[in-house]
Protein backbone atom coordinates (compact mmCIF):
# COMPACT_ATOMS: atom_id res chain seq x y z
CA UNK A 1 0.00 0.00 0.00
CA UNK A 2 1.12 3.43 -1.00
CA UNK A 3 0.10 6.58 1.10
CA UNK A 4 1.14 10.33 0.27
CA UNK A 5 -0.18 13.50 1.65
CA UNK A 6 -2.24 16.02 -0.29
CA UNK A 7 -1.66 19.43 0.37
CA UNK A 8 -5.12 21.56 1.90
CA UNK A 9 -5.47 24.59 3.79
CA UNK A 10 -4.53 22.80 6.90
CA UNK A 11 -1.12 22.20 8.63
CA UNK A 12 -1.49 18.54 8.00
CA UNK A 13 -2.47 18.46 4.18
CA UNK A 14 -5.15 15.29 3.19
CA UNK A 15 -4.43 11.73 3.63
CA UNK A 16 -4.31 9.77 -0.32
CA UNK A 17 -3.70 6.13 -1.19
CA UNK A 18 -1.88 6.02 -4.20
CA UNK A 19 -1.69 4.04 -7.05
CA UNK A 20 1.53 1.40 -7.41
CA UNK A 21 2.06 3.18 -10.38
CA UNK A 22 1.60 6.82 -8.53
CA UNK A 23 -0.75 8.62 -11.28
CA UNK A 24 -4.00 7.84 -9.18
CA UNK A 25 -5.39 8.30 -6.09
CA UNK A 26 -8.27 8.53 -4.08
CA UNK A 27 -8.90 10.28 -0.15
CA UNK A 28 -9.18 8.30 2.63
CA UNK A 29 -12.58 10.06 3.67
CA UNK A 30 -14.23 8.83 6.80
CA UNK A 31 -10.94 6.31 7.44
CA UNK A 32 -8.76 8.50 8.62
CA UNK A 33 -8.39 12.72 7.46
CA UNK A 34 -4.49 13.00 7.91
CA UNK A 35 -1.56 10.61 7.88
CA UNK A 36 -1.20 11.29 12.19
CA UNK A 37 -4.07 10.13 12.70
CA UNK A 38 -3.87 6.79 10.46
CA UNK A 39 -0.83 6.35 12.65
CA UNK A 40 -2.64 6.69 16.08
CA UNK A 41 -5.08 4.10 15.01
CA UNK A 42 -3.22 1.97 12.34
CA UNK A 43 -4.55 -0.84 13.73
CA UNK A 44 -8.35 0.13 13.68
CA UNK A 45 -8.02 1.34 10.20
CA UNK A 46 -5.14 -0.64 8.11
CA UNK A 47 -8.31 -3.03 6.62
CA UNK A 48 -10.41 0.20 5.40
CA UNK A 49 -7.46 1.79 4.20
CA UNK A 50 -6.37 -1.48 2.35
CA UNK A 51 -9.79 -1.91 0.86
CA UNK A 52 -9.29 1.82 -0.26
CA UNK A 53 -6.01 0.56 -2.31
CA UNK A 54 -7.88 -2.41 -3.38
CA UNK A 55 -10.24 0.12 -5.40
CA UNK A 56 -7.29 2.54 -6.50
CA UNK A 57 -5.94 -0.42 -8.34
CA UNK A 58 -9.19 -1.51 -9.52
CA UNK A 59 -10.39 2.28 -10.93
CA UNK A 60 -13.77 2.61 -8.48
CA UNK A 61 -12.42 4.21 -5.35
CA UNK A 62 -14.37 6.98 -4.55
CA UNK A 63 -12.95 10.75 -5.61
CA UNK A 64 -10.37 8.83 -7.42
CA UNK A 65 -8.40 11.34 -9.55
CA UNK A 66 -5.37 11.87 -11.93
CA UNK A 67 -2.30 12.36 -8.98
CA UNK A 68 -0.48 16.02 -9.96
CA UNK A 69 3.09 15.41 -7.86
CA UNK A 70 2.80 19.46 -7.63
CA UNK A 71 0.05 19.30 -4.52
CA UNK A 72 2.33 16.55 -2.87
CA UNK A 73 3.94 17.46 0.41
CA UNK A 74 5.54 15.67 3.37
CA UNK A 75 3.77 12.25 3.40
CA UNK A 76 3.69 13.24 7.36
CA UNK A 77 4.05 17.43 7.31
CA UNK A 78 4.93 17.43 10.95
CA UNK A 79 6.04 14.69 13.19
CA UNK A 80 6.12 14.38 17.02
CA UNK A 81 9.60 12.62 17.00
CA UNK A 82 12.58 12.28 14.32
CA UNK A 83 15.34 10.41 15.27
CA UNK A 84 18.21 10.22 12.95
CA UNK A 85 20.70 7.04 13.39
CA UNK A 86 24.04 6.44 12.07
CA UNK A 87 23.90 2.84 10.77
CA UNK A 88 26.47 2.84 7.93
CA UNK A 89 29.98 2.05 9.26
CA UNK A 90 31.57 2.72 6.21
CA UNK A 91 30.34 6.56 6.05
CA UNK A 92 32.24 6.84 9.98
CA UNK A 93 35.13 5.03 9.31
CA UNK A 94 35.36 7.66 6.21
CA UNK A 95 34.97 10.35 8.30
CA UNK A 96 37.16 9.59 11.16
CA UNK A 97 39.98 8.23 8.81
CA UNK A 98 39.99 11.35 6.74
CA UNK A 99 39.92 13.79 10.12
CA UNK A 100 42.06 11.70 11.79
CA UNK A 101 39.17 11.33 14.68
CA UNK A 102 39.37 8.77 17.21
CA UNK A 103 37.37 5.77 16.89
CA UNK A 104 33.65 5.87 18.96
CA UNK A 105 34.10 3.16 20.76
CA UNK A 106 30.34 1.54 21.63
CA UNK A 107 28.13 -0.81 20.09
CA UNK A 108 25.18 0.78 20.01
CA UNK A 109 23.75 2.52 17.19
CA UNK A 110 24.52 6.09 17.01
CA UNK A 111 21.08 8.25 17.20
CA UNK A 112 20.22 11.92 17.92
CA UNK A 113 16.96 14.03 18.07
CA UNK A 114 16.74 16.36 15.24
CA UNK A 115 13.40 19.21 14.09
CA UNK A 116 10.66 17.30 13.56
CA UNK A 117 7.92 19.93 13.58
CA UNK A 118 8.17 20.68 9.60
CA UNK A 119 9.22 18.24 6.78
CA UNK A 120 9.90 20.13 3.17
CA UNK A 121 7.61 18.41 0.46
CA UNK A 122 9.58 16.49 -2.78
CA UNK A 123 9.75 20.26 -4.47
CA UNK A 124 10.35 22.84 -1.74
CA UNK A 125 12.56 25.21 -2.33
CA UNK A 126 15.26 24.57 0.27
CA UNK A 127 15.92 28.00 2.11
CA UNK A 128 19.04 28.48 4.04
CA UNK A 129 20.71 31.86 5.41
CA UNK A 130 24.27 31.50 4.37
CA UNK A 131 26.55 29.54 1.59
CA UNK A 132 29.45 29.90 4.29
CA UNK A 133 27.57 27.15 6.19
CA UNK A 134 28.53 24.25 4.48
CA UNK A 135 25.45 23.44 2.83
CA UNK A 136 25.24 19.55 2.18
CA UNK A 137 22.62 17.28 1.04
CA UNK A 138 22.35 12.84 3.00
CA UNK A 139 20.60 10.51 1.09
CA UNK A 140 18.79 8.21 3.70
CA UNK A 141 15.96 5.74 3.83
CA UNK A 142 13.59 6.28 6.97
CA UNK A 143 10.85 4.44 8.96
CA UNK A 144 7.25 5.83 10.50
CA UNK A 145 6.04 3.73 13.24
CA UNK A 146 3.12 3.47 15.23
CA UNK A 147 3.13 3.39 19.38
CA UNK A 148 6.01 1.83 20.77
CA UNK A 149 6.22 0.58 24.13
CA UNK A 150 9.22 1.36 26.26
CA UNK A 151 11.75 -1.72 26.60
CA UNK A 152 10.57 -3.24 23.35
CA UNK A 153 12.94 -6.16 21.99
CA UNK A 154 14.12 -5.29 18.51
CA UNK A 155 12.39 -8.39 17.05
CA UNK A 156 9.09 -6.98 18.40
CA UNK A 157 9.77 -3.67 17.14
CA UNK A 158 9.61 -5.30 13.74
CA UNK A 159 5.86 -5.27 13.94
CA UNK A 160 5.68 -1.72 15.03
CA UNK A 161 7.16 -0.59 11.43
CA UNK A 162 4.38 0.78 9.75
CA UNK A 163 5.71 2.90 6.79
CA UNK A 164 8.64 3.26 4.51
CA UNK A 165 10.13 6.70 3.40
CA UNK A 166 12.92 8.24 1.66
CA UNK A 167 14.41 11.33 3.39
CA UNK A 168 17.07 13.99 2.37
CA UNK A 169 18.48 15.21 5.47
CA UNK A 170 19.86 18.67 4.93
CA UNK A 171 22.84 19.53 6.95
CA UNK A 172 25.27 22.49 7.54
CA UNK A 173 28.63 21.06 8.11
CA UNK A 174 30.78 24.16 9.08
CA UNK A 175 28.39 24.48 11.88
CA UNK A 176 28.51 21.18 12.81
CA UNK A 177 31.76 20.42 14.76
CA UNK A 178 31.24 23.81 16.72
CA UNK A 179 28.17 22.33 18.15
CA UNK A 180 29.15 18.94 18.13
CA UNK A 181 32.70 19.94 20.68
CA UNK A 182 29.97 21.51 23.31
CA UNK A 183 28.48 17.85 24.19
CA UNK A 184 24.79 18.81 23.70
CA UNK A 185 23.84 18.14 19.95
CA UNK A 186 23.13 19.72 16.94
CA UNK A 187 20.31 22.63 16.75
CA UNK A 188 22.06 24.86 14.27
CA UNK A 189 24.00 21.85 11.84
CA UNK A 190 20.39 20.25 11.35
CA UNK A 191 17.66 22.58 9.27
CA UNK A 192 14.44 20.80 8.18
CA UNK A 193 14.61 17.61 6.38
CA UNK A 194 13.25 16.53 2.86
CA UNK A 195 11.00 13.38 2.22
CA UNK A 196 10.11 12.33 -1.30
CA UNK A 197 6.15 11.86 -1.65
CA UNK A 198 5.03 8.27 -0.81
CA UNK A 199 5.28 6.46 1.97
CA UNK A 200 5.02 2.70 1.69
CA UNK A 201 3.82 -0.59 3.83
CA UNK A 202 6.80 -3.20 4.58
CA UNK A 203 4.54 -5.71 2.89
CA UNK A 204 4.30 -3.77 -0.86
CA UNK A 205 7.75 -4.09 -0.94
CA UNK A 206 8.50 -7.65 -0.96
CA UNK A 207 11.75 -9.25 -0.39
CA UNK A 208 13.12 -5.88 -1.47
CA UNK A 209 12.26 -4.95 2.28
CA UNK A 210 13.98 -8.38 4.50
CA UNK A 211 15.72 -7.82 8.17
CA UNK A 212 14.42 -4.35 8.72
CA UNK A 213 16.20 -3.16 5.54
CA UNK A 214 15.88 -1.36 2.04
CA UNK A 215 17.06 -3.06 -0.55
CA UNK A 216 17.44 -0.31 -3.24
CA UNK A 217 19.33 2.07 -4.90
CA UNK A 218 19.43 5.26 -3.77
CA UNK A 219 20.22 7.73 -7.15
CA UNK A 220 21.37 11.32 -6.14
CA UNK A 221 22.04 14.01 -8.97
CA UNK A 222 23.73 17.58 -8.37
CA UNK A 223 22.82 19.88 -11.13
CA UNK A 224 21.44 17.37 -13.21
CA UNK A 225 24.92 14.97 -12.34
CA UNK A 226 25.35 12.00 -11.39
CA UNK A 227 26.79 12.11 -7.84
CA UNK A 228 25.97 8.62 -6.10
CA UNK A 229 23.90 5.60 -7.01
CA UNK A 230 24.33 3.49 -3.11
CA UNK A 231 22.42 0.42 -2.11
CA UNK A 232 20.56 1.02 0.84
CA UNK A 233 20.86 -2.59 2.36
CA UNK A 234 24.17 -4.22 1.64
CA UNK A 235 26.12 -2.32 4.05
CA UNK A 236 23.38 -1.70 6.92
CA UNK A 237 25.05 -2.48 10.45
CA UNK A 238 21.46 -2.07 12.15
CA UNK A 239 18.16 -2.85 10.91
CA UNK A 240 15.55 -0.40 11.13
CA UNK A 241 13.96 -2.93 13.97
CA UNK A 242 17.71 -2.29 15.64
CA UNK A 243 17.23 1.24 15.74
CA UNK A 244 13.62 1.41 16.79
CA UNK A 245 13.99 -0.80 19.66
CA UNK A 246 17.38 1.09 20.82
CA UNK A 247 15.10 4.70 20.74
CA UNK A 248 12.78 3.15 23.34
CA UNK A 249 14.94 1.58 25.50
CA UNK A 250 14.17 4.37 28.01
CA UNK A 251 10.88 5.55 26.99
CA UNK A 252 7.69 4.96 24.59
CA UNK A 253 7.87 6.58 20.97
CA UNK A 254 4.95 8.40 20.09
CA UNK A 255 2.59 7.23 17.02
CA UNK A 256 4.56 8.79 14.07
CA UNK A 257 7.71 8.74 15.27
CA UNK A 258 9.72 8.77 12.15
CA UNK A 259 13.61 6.72 12.28
CA UNK A 260 16.31 7.59 9.68
CA UNK A 261 18.52 5.14 8.58
CA UNK A 262 22.01 7.86 8.46
CA UNK A 263 23.82 8.40 5.26
CA UNK A 264 23.24 5.95 3.09
CA UNK A 265 27.05 4.39 1.91
CA UNK A 266 28.75 1.63 0.83
CA UNK A 267 32.72 0.54 0.56
CA UNK A 268 32.88 0.18 -2.95
CA UNK A 269 32.28 4.24 -3.16
CA UNK A 270 34.70 4.36 -5.60
CA UNK A 271 32.66 2.58 -8.28
CA UNK A 272 28.81 3.69 -6.70
CA UNK A 273 29.91 7.14 -5.45
CA UNK A 274 28.17 8.55 -2.39
CA UNK A 275 24.94 10.09 -0.62
CA UNK A 276 26.51 13.35 0.56
CA UNK A 277 29.36 16.07 0.00
CA UNK A 278 30.57 15.49 3.32
CA UNK A 279 31.89 12.25 2.45
CA UNK A 280 33.15 12.86 -0.69
CA UNK A 281 35.21 15.54 0.62
CA UNK A 282 36.44 12.93 3.13
CA UNK A 283 37.22 10.64 0.18
CA UNK A 284 39.10 13.43 -1.78
CA UNK A 285 41.32 14.24 2.22
CA UNK A 286 42.13 10.79 1.94
CA UNK A 287 43.48 10.40 -2.11
CA UNK A 288 44.70 14.06 -1.53
CA UNK A 289 42.39 15.91 -4.34
CA UNK A 290 40.96 19.04 -3.84
CA UNK A 291 38.16 19.03 -2.14
CA UNK A 292 34.29 18.91 -4.34
CA UNK A 293 32.55 21.93 -2.90
CA UNK A 294 29.74 22.04 -0.77
CA UNK A 295 26.00 23.53 -2.10
CA UNK A 296 25.89 27.16 -3.47
CA UNK A 297 22.45 28.96 -3.92
CA UNK A 298 20.96 27.91 -7.19
CA UNK A 299 22.20 24.58 -6.77
CA UNK A 300 19.81 21.36 -7.85
CA UNK A 301 19.38 18.00 -5.94
CA UNK A 302 17.73 15.23 -7.02
CA UNK A 303 16.99 12.16 -4.65
CA UNK A 304 15.49 8.58 -5.82
CA UNK A 305 15.23 5.37 -4.38
CA UNK A 306 14.90 2.87 -7.17
CA UNK A 307 13.74 -1.01 -7.35
CA UNK A 308 14.53 -2.21 -10.76
CA UNK A 309 14.39 1.24 -12.20
CA UNK A 310 11.52 2.70 -11.10
CA UNK A 311 11.73 5.33 -8.28
CA UNK A 312 9.30 3.71 -5.28
CA UNK A 313 8.80 6.50 -3.17
CA UNK A 314 9.02 8.91 -5.96
CA UNK A 315 11.30 11.97 -6.66
CA UNK A 316 12.90 14.70 -4.48
CA UNK A 317 13.85 17.20 -6.98
CA UNK A 318 15.03 20.80 -4.66
CA UNK A 319 16.74 23.87 -5.44
CA UNK A 320 18.78 25.46 -2.56
CA UNK A 321 17.87 29.42 -2.05
CA UNK A 322 19.26 31.98 0.11
CA UNK A 323 16.29 33.06 3.26
CA UNK A 324 15.35 36.19 4.20
CA UNK A 325 16.75 36.71 7.86
CA UNK A 326 16.10 39.15 10.53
Amino acid sequence: MRLATRRNSTPDGELVVVAADGAHAAPTSGIAATMQAALERWRDVEPALRALADAVAGGTAPGLTTLDPATLVAPLPRAWQWLDGSAYLNHGDLMQKAFRLPPIETDRPLMYQGLSDRFLGPHDDVRLPSEDDGIDFEGEVGVIVDAVPMGISAADALGHIRLIIQINDWSLRTIAPIEMKTGFGWVQAKPACSTAPFAITPDALGDRWHDGRLAAILETQVNGERFGAVDSGAEMAFGFHELVAHAARTRDLVAGTIIGSGTVSATNYAEVGSSCLSERRAIDTIAGRPLTPFLRFGDRVRMEARVNGQPIFGVIDQRVIAARTG
